[in-house]
This record gives structure tokens, C-alpha cells and sequence, in this order.
């Protein structure tokens, strides 16, 4: 996979977890689940800024960025918690999963980057109930 596609393929699952975190986050209560709601918070917020970077990187490289689906892959109970954390989580780890793919496709300072998000990825699955992974995003 080249530098480019696997930097347009980290952008897709940027795209559908600042779609879904806006969701989550928006249905999520501050005062009955003040922390789940802070958590998704940041999530959004982490995964803009990354999705920003990620589209710079692809017009650097001289690429089209990739564009957001229409729709993307709600609960059904967006007031159910756990449905909220289990989403929340599948979205962590499907970034982890893309950002393997930047890992092993790019070098220096883009890769030092893929590494940390990565990592973040791998963390913040974790907070959201994953099981701890030897090598997150590979499996």
C-alpha cells in the first residue's frame, strides 16, 4: 500500500468517527453519564484535529482527500450506554487497524505521527472496554 492510500484509508475512518463521535456525543447525557460524556468529547475533539492533519498530509502528497460517506453505523439505542461505549470503541479500533497501515507505509515525521495515533487509538479503545492487545490494531 503506498504512503497515499494508506493515508486516505486512515482519512475514511477519521471521517466516520467525527460523524459518530458528534452523534454519540450529542444523544450522550453531561449530568447522568458525566464521564462517558467527556470521554466522547475528547474523542471528537482528537479525531477532528487528527482528520485535519491527515487531510494536509494527503494534499502534500498531491492527493485528493477522500470524502465523508453519507451515513455511518449507529446503536440503536443511542441512550444506552454500553451501546454508546461498544460503538465508541469500534471506531478506536477500526483507527488503530488504519493506522497500522500509515505505520508500515510512511517514514519519518509522518510515521512518528501514524505511531502516536496509533497509540491513542489503542488507549482510548481501552477506555471505551477493550481488552488489552500485544500489538493493537493488528488482529
Amino acid at each position: 500500500m503506498s504512503e497515499l492510500e494508506a493515508l486516505q484509508v486512515a482519512l475514511a475512518a477519521e471521517h466516520a468517527a467525527v460523524h459518530v463521535y458528534g452523534v454519540l456525543g450529542a444523544q450522550t447525557s453531561r449530568t447522568a453519564q458525566p464521564a462517558l460524556s467527556a470521554s466522547l468529547q475528547d474523542a471528537y475533539a482528537q479525531h477532528r484535529a487528527r482528520r485535519d492533519r491527515v487531510i494536509a498530509a494527503v494534499h502534500d502528497l498531491g492527493g485528493t482527500p477522500v470524502g465523508p460517506e453519507a451515513a455511518y453505523d449507529l446503536p440503536e439505542r443511542l441512550d444506552d450506554p454500553v451501546a454508546v461505549s461498544r460503538r465508541a470503541r469500534e471506531l478506536e479500533q477500526a483507527a488503530a487497524e488504519t493506522y497500522v497501515f500509515v505505520v508500515a507505509s510512511t517514514t519519518g515525521v509522518r510515521r512518528a505521527r501514524a505511531i502516536v495515533d496509533l497509540t491513542d487509538a489503542a488507549v482510548r479503545a481501552l477506555a471505551f472496554g477493550a481488552s488489552p492487545e500485544t500489538l493493537p490494531g493488528i488482529g
